[in-house]
């Protein structure tokens, strides 16, 4: 019984996830959920308006997926072999202008 309990949970997440991916606005709540943050940290991005977010109206907070898919992309952290081709790309150029 406590294995169908637990399965049952799991069908639960992945239907409340499948549902926030159809939608295209998401309350606080939902965008919390949807980048896996507490309530209180998508907050305080909000209040240092590190995020894109709406207030219609003044009360409610929402998002927009796609603008948060864009927030995440965004904070890409290069990989040392990213970075140590951009100092030879950066070597190269300047050598080229010396001459």
């Amino acid at each position: 019984m406590e294995n169908i309990l637990k399965k049952l949970e799991k069908l639960e997440v992945l239907i409340e996830r499948q549902f926030i991916l159809s939608k295209e606005i998401l309350s606080l709540e939902e965008a919390a959920a949807y980048l896996q943050l507490s309530k209180s940290c998508l907050y305080k991005m909000t209040s240092n308006k590190e995020i894109c977010f709406y207030v219609p109206g003044g009360k409610k907070i929402y998002f927009c997926r796609t603008e948060l898919d864009s927030w995440v992309l965004n904070s890409k952290v290069s990989s040392v072999n990213e970075c140590d081709l951009e100092v030879e790309n950066y070597l190269g150029r300047t050598k080229k202008s010396r001459s």
